[in-house]
């Protein structure tokens, strides 16, 4: 399914942006090539992680060191990657996608890496394909079809071990989310932080990254 991206996802002067990622670790070889090969010749490009967010991901997810982790939107990959950064030698980490073209760019990816065995493709509904995993998870990261976000949430919050993270992308919508008058996309973000925020589950704080992550933690 097509959404909309933002053409605008930074709120810092570039200058900043510049600064941070110079004194932020370099991204991996091979998620620069994922990168570089993402930006030439795949539509709408800015739904990469990139290297600031991708090495914020990797460093929650070696934090936390999952045994298993849920990513709902992989892409072309590269959050998958980042995150699987973290993973126990003999972890899990399951990535769900309705786009076959975007995710054969990633399974070429997955399988240069040292993280092949431990990455499970879906290619499917994740609504229809979350009820069929059979284990819980330590780390989630929601980065796919907007109007879903709160329905995603509802999906996994059962499977997660208290002191799970879930980490959703896009939850600023490049500053809609503030406006009186906002697309369907940024309604339903507005919903999902509204409902995290308010949610006894979980513990919440918005980062203002990028386009912003919003980090709830399983209490619950």
């Amino acid at each position: 399914m097509a959404f909309f991206i933002p053409k605008n996802m930074e709120f810092l002067p570039e200058v900043i942006e510049d600064y941070s990622s110079s004194h932020t670790e370099k991204e991996p070889t091979l998620l620069a090539k994922l990168n570089r090969e993402t930006w030439a010749n795949v539509m709408i490009p800015r739904m990469l992680s990139g290297h600031l967010q991708g090495r914020i991901l990797s460093m929650f997810s070696k934090l936390i060191s999952p045994e298993n982790i849920i990513e709902i939107g992989t892409y072309t990959g590269y959050s998958a990657l980042c995150l699987a950064e973290g993973l126990k030698p003999n972890g899990t980490l399951h990535t769900l996608d309705i786009n076959e073209e975007y995710t054969s760019i990633a399974n070429r990816y997955f399988k240069e890496s040292d993280f092949n065995n431990n990455i499970k493709q879906h290619i499917g509904q994740a609504l229809d394909i979350i009820p069929t995993l059979a284990c819980n998870f330590q780390l989630a990261f929601i980065d796919a079809d907007k109007k879903n976000y709160s329905n995603y949430f509802d999906s996994i919050i059962d499977k997660m071990d208290i002191g799970g993270l879930i980490i959703a992308d896009n939850v600023l919508w490049s500053g809609k989310v503030t406006k009186e008058e906002k697309d369907y996309e940024a309604v339903a973000l507005d919903e999902y932080n509204k409902k995290m925020i308010n949610s006894d589950r979980v513990e919440t704080i918005l980062l203002p990254v990028r386009d912003g992550l919003m980090i709830s933690r399983k209490i619950k």
